[in-house]
C-alpha cells in the first residue's frame, strides 16, 4: 500500500507525535503505506512497533519537525499539545518555514484557536483534525476525520488522512474540526445516557434484559452507542473503552460554545448532570456506559444477560 497522491510527486516526509491507543494505530498505517515517517512519544516503548514497521524513532519533537514536511499530533489534552509544540525540544524549536502541523488531538475549540495563533506567530501552519472511531478503527485505517483549516492545508494533508481514515470531512476553517467532534460526541453521550436510564427501568418493570437489549440494538432506537455499549453492559464489561473523565472535555467544549451563542441545551444539561454524578461516585475511570450503575443502584438490580424476567 502506498500513499494516495494528488499529483505525481512522491510522498512527503511525515512526522507523528503521540503514539497512544489512537495515534499508534494511525501512525502504523502510515508506516505500512511506505510513507517516510519519523515518530516520537514520551513513552519510548510506544515507538517500538513503528520502528519494526520502518519508521524512524526521534529523540524529541524538535527532531520530528526538522525531518518532516507535515507533522501530525495525537495527544490527550491541551497541556500535552502545548508542551510538544512550545517547550524546549518541542516542534517549534525544530520548525522550518514550510512545516505544517495537523493536530488530531481532541481539544477545546477556543484553546485550539489560541494554540493556532501562537504557532502562526512562529511562522508555522496549524490545522485541526480530530478523529472518531475508537482504537479498532484507528488500527484498521477506517476512522472518521474532521479537518479544520484552509484549502491548501487540507489538500496537502488529504493523501495521508486517507491512509488513516475512511470518512474525511473538511469541516471549514480552523477549529471547525474540533467543533464537529465535540457536537458528535455529545450526541453520543446523550444517546448513552438515555439507554442507561431506561434499561434498568425496563428490567424492573418486568422485561428480560437480553430481550430489551436485542430490541434497542436492532429496533428503531438502534445506534452506534447501543450496538457498542449494550452488549458490554449485558456482560458487566466496564473497561477497555475511553474513560468518562478523559471524554469530559467534549461536554465542556459544547457548553462553552452554547454559552457564547446564548443557546438553550436542556437535553445536554440533563445528560451532563448524570455524567457528572457518575464521576463523583467514582466511575470516572470507567466508560460512559458506567452511568447505568447509578440507575441500577437506585432500582437494586443489574442489567445483565442472565437477568430473568420478573412476574407482573
Amino acid at each position: 500500500m502506498t500513499a494516495t497522491k494528488v499529483d505525481d510527486s512522491p510522498p512527503l516526509p511525515i512526522g507523528f507525535i503521540g503514539l497512544g491507543q489512537m495515534g499508534g494505530g494511525m501512525a502504523l498505517n502510515l508506516a505500512n503505506a511506505d510513507v517516510p515517517l519519523t515518530v516520537f512519544d514520551i513513552d519510548s516503548t510506544a515507538m517500538q512497533p513503528l520502528r519494526k514497521a520502518g519508521a524512524n524513532a526521534a529523540q524529541d519533537a524538535a527532531t520530528v519537525a526538522r525531518q518532516s514536511a507535515l507533522v501530525f499530533l495525537c495527544l490527550p489534552y491541551v497541556d500535552e499539545v502545548e508542551q510538544v509544540l512550545f517547550d524546549p525540544g518541542g516542534v517549534l524549536v525544530g520548525a522550518h518555514q514550510s512545516l505544517q502541523v495537523v493536530d488530531a488531538s481532541t481539544l477545546n475549540y477556543y484553546a485550539t484557536l489560541s494554540i493556532a495563533q501562537r504557532v502562526a506567530e512562529a511562522g508555522v501552519a496549524y490545522s485541526d483534525c480530530p478523529v472518531s472511531g475508537m482504537p479498532k478503527k484507528a488500527r484498521a485505517g477506517t476512522l472518521t476525520m474532521m479537518f479544520g483549516g484552509n484549502n491548501a492545508a487540507f489538500t496537502a494533508a488529504q493523501p495521508y488522512l486517507r491512509i488513516m481514515g475512511e470518512t474525511i470531512i473538511h469541516c471549514g476553517a480552523l477549529g471547525c474540526g474540533q467543533m464537529m467532534k465535540a457536537f458528535n460526541n455529545v450526541i453520543l453521550d446523550i444517546n448513552i445516557a438515555a439507554f442507561c436510564e431506561l434499561l434498568p427501568l425496563a428490567v424492573k418493570a418486568g422485561l428480560d434484559a437480553g430481550q430489551i437489549a436485542e430490541v434497542v440494538m436492532n429496533g428503531s432506537s438502534r445506534s452506534f452507542a447501543s450496538e457498542h455499549f449494550v452488549p458490554k453492559i449485558l456482560t458487566g464489561q466496564f473497561d477497555n473503552d475511553y474513560s468518562m473523565r478523559d471524554a469530559y472535555k467534549d461536554i465542556v467544549n459544547v457548553e462553552e460554545i452554547a454559552a457564547r451563542n446564548d443557546a438553550s441545551i436542556p437535553l445536554m444539561e440533563a445528560m451532563h448532570r448524570i455524567y457528572r454524578e457518575a464521576m463523583e461516585k467514582g466511575f470516572g475511570q470507567q466508560p460512559k456506559s458506567a452511568m447505568i450503575k447509578l440507575y441500577e443502584a437506585q432500582l437494586a438490580l443489574q442489567v445483565r444477560r442472565d437477568t430473568t424476567r420478573r412476574s407482573q
